[in-house]
């Protein structure tokens, strides 16, 4: 049986409004690529993300080009040369994990992992909003690791109110790029003070050279500025953290190399994600076993995961079942 690609959007509802700096959605919107062959299927999901230039359209059309090369039995490897690093080739990369460790009979965890996986702390997005929205919600969430958007030139108010209503978690703050040189000092101080364990992406990429003429109370982390292991010696001086998404990195592959060279040169590590379903995050899970930050509260978000998806239990993640992916 030659192999089959097939390739689906699909649409699922946020529980609620999610916002951030530069907008705000009420769905995710995934493209979930499946291939098949006579030992089974593997299945990957990507995000396609306006901030990168992509689109369903433009994730699909890219998906295609590589479909001849697919279904002809190409490799990872083949495929990384194939199509820039980015969501298109993140789901067909992750697809290919899913039927290798199917067809050999072995899990991805037992090829990436090292050691048995383990269930993980994962961070809780707090969206963006007023000041005592934000506070209520931090409230209500009663988790150890929050993670609290921000990214305008009024932000002091909400992190004070923030760190009020939730004093005993410790607090990532990201601004998805929406501060700027004239406030991000005064931002990093209220930060300090509330006693954030990380800020992410504070300024626009390309304004990276600021962060390195400013001290850093609290440690910084790349997002938006990061995307695969090429990118990393520019970021050097500038950024504490790196954020690995696959999405960024166009699937688990560039992902592994991209955790070991980071660690290699002293960065710290952050696994996260965009906001999708359990089979996005599956993947990424066994990436974090060796991160110090993680980020994959995705299908919390969501009204209704993927049946079969991860299971979350208070601040924790566990690896995946096969079943669902790897």
């Amino acid at each position: 049986m030659p192999r089959r690609l097939s390739v689906t959007v699909e649409h699922f509802p946020l529980a609620q409004e999610f916002r951030i700096a530069r907008g705000s959605k009420s769905e995710a919107v995934v493209v979930t690529c499946e291939i098949a062959d006579e030992y089974g299927r593997g299945r990957g999901e990507c995000v396609p993300y306006q901030r990168y230039g992509e689109s369903i359209d433009s994730v699909r059309e890219q998906i295609e080009t590589a479909r001849a090369t697919i279904e002809a039995g190409g490799s990872r490897d083949r495929l990384a040369a194939l199509l820039p690093a980015g969501a298109a080739r993140n789901a067909l990369d992750c697809a290919l994990w899913d039927l290798e460790a199917k067809s050999n009979g072995r899990t991805v965890a037992s090829l990436v992992c090292g050691q048995t996986p383990r269930p993980i702390e994962t961070a809780y997005t707090i969206g963006l909003g007023d000041a005592g929205d934000m506070a209520a919600a931090a409230r209500a969430a009663n988790r150890p690791l929050l993670k609290i958007k921000v990214g305008t030139d009024s932000d002091a108010v909400r992190i004070r109110a923030v760190h009020a209503a939730a004093r005993d978690a410790r607090l990532i703050l990201d601004a998805n790029e929406g501060w700027s040189e004239a406030n991000i000092r005064e931002h990093m101080l209220v930060a300090a003070a509330a006693g954030a364990v990380l800020i992410e992406q504070p300024l626009p990429a390309g304004k990276d050279h600021i962060l390195a003429d400013m001290p850093h109370p609290v440690p910084i982390c790349a997002d938006e500025s990061v995307h695969t292991a090429d990118d990393l010696q520019s970021l050097r001086g500038r950024y504490d953290y790196v954020n690995v998404k696959l999405d960024k990195t166009g699937g688990l592959t560039e992902a592994i190399r991209l955790v070991e060279q980071a660690h290699s040169l002293g960065f710290g590590v952050m696994v996260g994600c965009m906001v999708g379903t359990s089979l996005a995050m599956a993947p990424a899970v066994l990436l974090a076993q060796a991160a110090e930050f993680v980020d994959l509260d995705g299908p919390l978000l969501l009204a209704k995961d993927r049946p079969g998806g991860l299971t979350y239990s208070q601040s924790s993640v566990s690896p995946p079942r096969t079943a669902l992916w790897g």
